[in-house]
């Protein structure tokens, strides 16, 4: 939970200038000077006086937004710490209660969009905990305070048009709560998303993403349904590689079926072979090839158009596993030193000066650092899994 007193408020112009020129490249032009541009350009487009009253009257520019914003955590999260901070036996039986309090909706549901109950509730655990944290952040002083930001103004431009959008015809509170960057409600939808997908699964007129658990889901399950979600298969399944596997087959941009992926010898946890399904996978290593492989699905990629990272897309698949009594992974759990963004940038930039060409050093381990990474590996002769570690470090220096 964010602390309040944290919440810090730029009270004056003079204060406003202040943070402002103490935050790179953040907006030289006053927050209240473009705010009353922007308003204009908010009528033009068709919101309501009232709206525009009620909402961009008295607003002052958020200092603890932006700092969230820019914010790098020193150390990233290792594969197993993140698992384990999402994952817990508490966070399991409370989603079987629910899944269990909940069936007939979930049925419901299901039936209609084809999303099976398990995923909807592993969304909504690690969203925002089965709606204990929803966001303590005013949602229009958040977004006027971003879009006014250079750094990412047309995009949050586009969320604070559209959150207005939904104000004006009713669908949620002037004074609504969300996260600091402006996501909304029990499964944590941008504005944007909310105008595309929410669904009003009550039929009370409104799509309440806060207090109405029929449009909660419904409009996730939309969400997931016009996104790709197969109805009928399930989000991937941790395997065994046998000794000496080509590593360049993993990534998610190599797609083979379950009986290609047999032929090369990959086999299910437990030593059993795959199952016969004409299924298209990729096989992907998180925490490199000392650590679990999965064969992931295409729910598994429609999960990633929710939340773009590899972590939360397996923690998503994983819960929901364990929601209906699946077991826990079975690849031994091993100590893991996360890297700081120091030592990131100290990895890119050597591999940039050995000819692996990463781009501008920039502390985050991204696609093109990590095939940079791979191409190095493979050059050296180590196992070309693509995986940022403390071991690559020394191999580097």
């Amino acid at each position: 939970m964010i602390d309040m007193k944290k919440l810090l408020k730029v009270t004056t112009l003079a204060g406003t200038l202040a943070f402002s020129s103490s935050l790179p490249g953040y907006a030289q032009e006053t927050y209240q000077s473009w705010l009353d541009g922007f308003r204009q350009s908010a009528a033009k487009a068709g919101i309501s006086e009232k709206t525009l009253d009620a909402t961009l009257t008295g607003l002052e520019p958020n200092k603890r937004v932006l700092e969230l914003d820019r914010r790098q955590p020193e150390f990233s999260l290792t594969f197993w710490k993140y698992l384990n901070n999402s994952i817990s036996e508490t966070r399991i039986q409370r989603g079987r209660e629910l899944l269990k309090e909940h069936a007939a909706l979930f049925n419901e549901v299901h039936q209609k969009y084809g999303v099976q109950p398990r995923f909807l509730v592993a969304f909504w655990g690690l969203e925002t905990n089965f709606g204990d944290y929803t966001g303590v952040f005013p949602l229009i002083q958040s977004l006027t305070t971003l879009a006014h930001d250079e750094r990412r103004r047309e995009f949050f431009t586009t969320q604070l048009m559209t959150a207005l959008e939904i104000m004006d015809r009713g669908d949620i509170p002037y004074d609504v709560k969300a996260s600091w960057a402006g996501a909304m409600g029990y499964c944590q939808f941008m504005p944007t998303t909310y105008k595309a997908y929410a669904v009003d699964g009550d039929r009370d007129g409104k799509r309440n993403m806060w207090e109405s658990l029929p449009d909660v889901f419904h409009s996730a399950a939309n969400f997931l349904s016009q996104s790709g979600w197969q109805a009928g298969e399930t989000w991937g399944r941790e395997v065994k590689l046998p000794k000496g596997f080509n590593l360049d087959l993993t990534g998610l941009g190599t797609k083979k079926n379950l009986t290609e992926w047999a032929k090369l010898g990959v086999k299910n946890i437990d030593g059993k072979g795959l199952p016969t399904a004409d299924m298209q996978a990729s096989l992907i290593l998180p925490a490199g090839y000392k650590g679990p492989a999965f064969l992931v699905y295409e729910n598994f990629r429609t999960i990633l158009d929710w939340n773009r990272s590899n972590f939360y897309a397996i923690a998503v698949g994983h819960l929901a596993d364990r929601l209906v009594w699946k077991g826990p992974l079975q690849t031994p759990q091993v100590k893991e030193t996360p890297l700081s963004r120091a030592q990131v940038l100290m990895i890119q930039d050597r591999l940039n000066k050995e000819g692996f060409d990463v781009g501008k050093p920039d502390g985050i381990a991204g696609s093109r650092t990590r095939k940079a990474i791979k191409a190095f590996q493979k050059k050296v002769g180590v196992p070309a899994d693509g995986y940022p570690s403390v071991d690559l470090l020394k191999l580097l220096k």
